[in-house]
């Protein structure tokens, strides 16, 4: 192989079209911009975003956006992962200490309709009502 023998891809050079080169051209007289108008004009294009003197969407839109003041957000946990820490009273803190859940975690809902085999108490959770029904079944509490 020699580099003056290398030679481009079938299909990836391509002639430069020239326009207003007469009406046998197919790009003649208008050269393809049609009949009047501004886009016919030289240096007749508008900046992108223009909608025409209306205000364009990128301004019509916020910039930022916002949080809910009530948002609810817990973070969950199945009742397996629970019944797994030894402790009888089991605190959101509790999970922290064992890395359970990250330091940043405030709200913790318990979920899951699991056997639980010894009693436990939870401490500042929120519960649903199938891990409820086992928590109370298995004698445990919550606080």
């Amino acid at each position: 192989m020699f580099l003056n023998k290398i030679k481009p891809g079938i299909g990836s050079v391509k002639n430069k079209v020239r326009v207003g080169r007469g009406m046998g051209s197919g790009l003649g007289k208008t050269c393809g911009r049609g009949h009047k108008g501004q886009k016919s004009r030289s240096g007749g294009f508008h900046k992108v975003g223009f909608e025409g003197g209306q205000m364009p969407i990128q301004r019509r839109l916020p910039k930022r956006g916002f949080s809910v003041l009530k948002k609810t957000d817990y973070h969950s946990l199945r009742l397996r992962d629970i019944k797994l820490i030894p402790d009888e009273v089991i605190s959101i803190d509790l999970l922290k200490k064992f890395n359970i859940i990250s330091d940043k975690v405030k709200k913790v809902k318990i979920y899951g309709a699991d056997q639980i085999d010894k009693e436990i108490s939870l401490q500042g959770f929120y519960v649903s009502k199938g891990a409820k029904v086992m928590i109370e079944a298995s004698g445990g509490k919550i606080l």
